[in-house]
């Protein structure tokens, strides 16, 4: 049996799609756009979210007294709001193309 450099099937393929002025980078200057817009959005939504606890009144523990700001709209629908949309444009900025 004689030993011959035998062509693989993927050679042409790989061949055709290889990219002659690709810069190296996969991520454009947009990608890095949305990407800081999803950060900060993030961010925004965690600084929403703080805030005195449940028995905080002027910044001192009491137990005696239930502070309802606790479940107030900023905590409960906006701050998630703004952390869930931040990590989709993080999702969308990472899987979004390069026009170059």
């Amino acid at each position: 049996m004689s030993k011959t450099n035998k062509k693989f099937s993927a050679d042409p393929i790989r061949k055709s799609t290889e990219m002659s002025d690709h810069n190296g980078f996969y991520f454009g200057k947009e990608n890095y756009k949305l990407m800081l817009i999803g950060l900060a959005l993030i961010v925004v939504g965690f600084f929403l979210m703080m805030g005195a606890d449940a028995n905080t009144v002027d910044g001192k523990y009491n137990p005696n007294v239930w502070n309802e700001d606790i479940f107030s709209f900023r905590r409960i629908r906006l701050a998630p709001f703004l952390v869930i949309a931040g990590f989709a444009v993080e999702v969308y900025a990472i899987l979004k193309r390069n026009k170059n």
